[in-house]
């Protein structure tokens, strides 16, 4: 129990001034099911670089092909190259990297990436961003300090299998509910951002007034 809330939970959720832990907190009662997995979901990718990667390089690109599975062994070359390239810091042995390649697909199964179970191969699931998860994710951002063309092109948003576009795309969404205002031309973006904190925003879309 202990390893689980210190390895597992604690480093994906707990922080210095316990800014996200309060956050997960009131959303866990507000949000969907669903809307509050995608929370987690990008939560535990910042936190686990070699996660993000994965979904990033080899989940999307296989989701977006058309193909309908994924195996651990697809997840064990991608590992294994990341480890011979030098993203680890030091080399693994193969029962570690057959480890991470069995992590790397069950990670995206418990967040419905794929599908759950114990196998060796796991079918792709149709999987989308919420629109309140869209515009938690943008303040968030926002507030991080990134200017808002560096927001539409964060890595972030690849976790969701959004480009650049797609991130347009979604924020003018956003501009339709009130919750912000675009203005983009000749490729360059301009956002208003109607709310002062990611809290504010949180309160406003918990209370459904949109």
């Amino acid at each position: 129990m202990r390893n689980f809330v210190v390895e597992a939970f604690g480093s994906r959720y707990l922080d210095e001034d316990s800014t996200l832990t309060l956050r997960l907190k009131v959303l866990k009662d507000k949000l969907s099911n669903r809307e509050f997995e995608q929370i987690l979901f990008l939560y535990t990718c910042r936190a686990n670089a070699i996660l993000a990667d994965f979904v990033r390089d080899v989940y999307w690109p296989a989701y977006a092909s058309g193909r309908a599975k994924l195996t651990n062994n697809e997840a064990r070359d991608f590992v294994l190259h990341a480890n011979q390239d030098g993203k680890t810091t030091t080399l693994w042995s193969d029962n570690l990297v057959d480890r991470v390649a069995r992590y790397l697909t069950s990670a995206c199964a418990d967040f419905g990436l794929l599908e759950r179970g114990i196998r060796s191969e796991r079918g792709i699931l149709t999987y989308r961003i919420e629109p309140r998860v869209t515009a938690i994710l943008a303040y968030d951002l926002h507030f991080a300090g990134h200017g808002d063309n560096a927001i539409l092109a964060h890595p972030d948003w690849g976790l969701f299998g959004l480009e650049r576009a797609d991130v347009l795309e979604e924020v003018k969404n956003l501009a339709l509910r009130n919750l912000l205002i675009v203005q983009s031309a000749g490729g360059v973006t301009k956002i208003s951002w109607q709310h002062n904190s990611t809290e504010e925003l949180i309160d406003v879309l918990t209370r459904n007034e949109l």
